[in-house]
């Protein structure tokens, strides 16, 4: 009887760890008991937001941009005080909080963007137009790690 016991509880034991989520911080500590959006809404008052990793800078992981929900979210790191892993974390969950805005990213700053992407010397050539974009300066960050 106690080992049909003993088996049932490991077996749920397992069950129920296995669904957790588990995250990698970087930069300052994430509060995982604060909210997370998986919108930004049209004022960019949301602080702390969630969504899935599109593609990171393959040079450094000093940028990334972050799918949420129908909007790109071009996310650099607050004073280049941390970096995220250059691989392996394309389509993973991400949580950030820092300061959403909306700016103009010029030519020069697109061009050195695709360059750090490994862009096609023909592809770099097609950026003619500055772009506007939704940025997000990170304070923070937490990748799913699983």
């Amino acid at each position: 009887m106690k080992t049909k016991f003993l088996f049932v509880f490991t077996a749920l034991l397992t069950i129920f760890s296995c669904n957790e989520e588990v995250f990698l911080s970087y930069g300052e500590d994430i509060n995982s008991d604060v909210k997370f959006y998986d919108k930004i809404d049209d004022k960019l008052e949301v602080t702390n937001v969630t969504g899935e990793i599109l593609d990171v800078c393959p040079k450094k992981g000093c940028w990334m941009n972050v799918k949420v929900d129908s909007d790109t979210l071009f996310v650099k790191f607050k004073d280049y005080g941390f970096f995220v892993p250059k691989s392996g974390v394309v389509g993973k969950k991400v949580l950030m909080t820092g300061k959403i805005f909306k700016d103009t990213i010029s030519v020069e700053r697109l061009k050195h963007y695709a360059e750090d992407a490994k862009k096609s010397v023909e592809e770099i050539s097609l950026i003619t137009e500055p772009e506007y974009k939704i940025n997000m300066l990170a304070s923070g960050v937490a990748i799913q790690k699983n």
